[in-house]
């Protein structure tokens, strides 16, 4: 049974450490999720967490949080050292390079890990989802989930199912998107 994207819980993967993936995993630990955050390059995990850490410290200082909640926020970043780690999350979030091939091998990975029921989403400008999903053997849990760059400041976020996407799985989508601040909105694969 999936996870309950509202629970105190809930437990999200950031692949990707760049731009765009700090900013998922900043949104996300606003919104109360446990949040974990892998990239290849180690070093640019580092620099987001410190990054975000930062991002809340001045939220409170500007009075936008408390710095209780700052630190609440900050504490629940949590730096892993390999996909393997995502093993426990109910969803994980793909911030990579844009390349079809890349994104395939790496969902077909990461299906590998996480349990049957997490989702799987990418967060592709420009690229079909029902294509990235066609490498896995459960494309029903894949989906597109595309921020907006600087992630914190640009309200919406797209969520997009593939041909093949089961309704929980977009649903839950539009309810982590929320959680997040964000005005998620339903869009079409193209």
């Amino acid at each position: 049974m999936p996870a309950d994207p509202n629970s105190s819980e809930y437990s999200l993967g950031v692949l990707g450490a760049g731009a765009m993936g700090r900013g998922i995993v900043q949104v996300a630990a606003a919104g109360g999720m446990n949040v974990k955050v892998f990239d290849t390059r180690r070093e640019s995990v580092d620099d987001a967490v410190a990054f975000i850490g930062n991002m809340f410290t001045r939220a409170a200082e500007r009075g936008r949080m408390t710095v209780e909640e700052a630190a609440a926020a900050t504490a629940r970043v949590h730096p892993v050292d390999s996909l393997s780690d995502f093993a426990g999350c109910d969803a994980v979030v793909e911030a990579v390079v844009e390349n079809l091939d890349v994104k395939r091998a790496v969902f077909a990975e990461l299906e590998a890990i996480v349990a049957d029921d997490a989702i799987l989403a990418s967060n592709t400008s420009s690229l079909s989802v029902t294509t990235i999903a066609s490498s896995c053997t459960h494309p029903n849990r894949v989906a597109g989930f595309h921020f907006f760059n600087p992630v914190p400041l640009m309200p919406l976020v797209e969520v997009i199912a593939g041909v093949l996407t089961d309704d929980w799985v977009t649903d839950a989508l539009m309810n982590i998107g929320r959680r997040m601040t964000r005005e998620p909105v339903r869009v079409n694969d193209a």
